[in-house]
């Protein structure tokens, strides 16, 4: 299994993810992670053939999961679907390492003074339904509450909650109990 895949099944199994079992386990019954190990090869792809075929693989895994993250999308490392369904983020948008994200979640651009498309860092968790919006920046270890609608920026270590958003700054992460297994800690 390529490393960008092994990074993404650790977030969800630490070093068990190293197993056969757990990698077959993962890629036959997990439809979060079949979307992942799909986007990872597709964005990778380097060649028409490749790439025609993770594109159409990908397109599928939409139909089957919900899940609508463009090819060209840049996520980091650690890519964890907690929750698998109706999740949309648009191609423009920039995302650090340790992201989770899920079901009924919506990252995308917007027209006006917030025109453009979010830039996301690492260790950040966005619940369900929760909508960002715009040319906003989301700082590092960041949760965005179930339902928060974010179109402002939100600085590091804190927590977004309620429509419209409220940001709480924290003194340490409150992401941290979140991110079980950040793909850094992968040997």
């Amino acid at each position: 299994m390529r490393l960008d895949c092994l990074q993404d099944l650790y977030r969800y199994e630490g070093t068990n993810a190293k197993s056969f079992l757990v990698k077959l386990k993962y890629l036959l019954f997990v439809p979060g992670f079949q979307y992942s190990y799909c986007f990872r090869h597709a964005h990778t792809s380097k060649n028409i053939v490749s790439r025609l075929f993770w594109n159409g693989l990908l397109r599928l895994m939409m139909y089957h999961s919900g899940i609508q993250i463009p090819a060209a999308t840049k996520i980091g490392p650690g890519l964890m679907f907690g929750h698998w369904g109706t999740i949309v983020i648009n191609e423009r948008t920039i995302i650090g390492c340790n992201f989770m994200i899920s079901h009924g979640a919506l990252i995308g651009n917007t027209q006006g003074r917030k025109k453009g498309t979010p830039i996301i860092g690492d260790n950040v968790k966005v619940g369900a339904n929760a909508i960002i919006l715009g040319n906003v920046r989301i700082g590092n270890n960041v949760l965005i509450a179930p339902g928060a609608f974010v179109n402002m920026d939100v600085p590091d270590n804190s927590i977004v909650i309620g429509n419209p958003g409220k940001i709480i700054t924290k003194s340490e992460s409150p992401t941290s109990v979140y991110i079980h297994y950040p793909y850094e800690q992968m040997q």
